[in-house]
């Protein structure tokens, strides 16, 4: 993004002091992120994309959302892209979005499906995907 807004600095679209306001998405990513991050710690579980998964967790923030870690860090995304205000730093959010919505949710809800069957369908039935 920062590269992004270097090449392309006439793509601005937000200026000071608005620009400021990125920092509310950052502050909420990061507590989002990090609340997915440490209840997987706290339950012994892996949080990395294509290890295979040893406990469902469906507590704390998973009650909310099936991907609070993506949703964090797609919040800072969108923070960063405000606070340097320019739209091409917007496609990177969108991007990030797309291809962890299609291809790593997927390929994960996949594992979760085959690995905790009927518990991890109705736990995907009762939480959205992103909020």
């Amino acid at each position: 993004m920062s590269l992004l807004h270097l090449l392309f600095p006439n793509m601005r679209m937000i200026s000071f002091p608005l620009n400021l306001l990125g920092m509310l998405p950052i502050a909420l990513g990061l507590i989002i992120t990090f609340a997915g991050a440490i209840k997987f710690k706290i339950v012994g579980t892996t949080e990395m994309t294509f290890d295979e998964p040893d406990l469902l967790v469906t507590e704390g923030i998973y009650k909310i959302s099936r991907n609070p870690m993506y949703l964090g860090l797609g919040l800072i995304l969108i923070g960063i892209g405000t606070i340097t205000g320019n739209s091409a730093a917007f496609a990177i959010s969108i991007a990030f979005f797309t291809i962890t919505d299609q291809w790593y949710i997927r390929y994960e809800e996949g594992i979760l499906e085959k690995k905790f069957g009927e518990d991890y369908i109705t736990y995907k039935n009762k939480v959205r995907r992103w909020i």
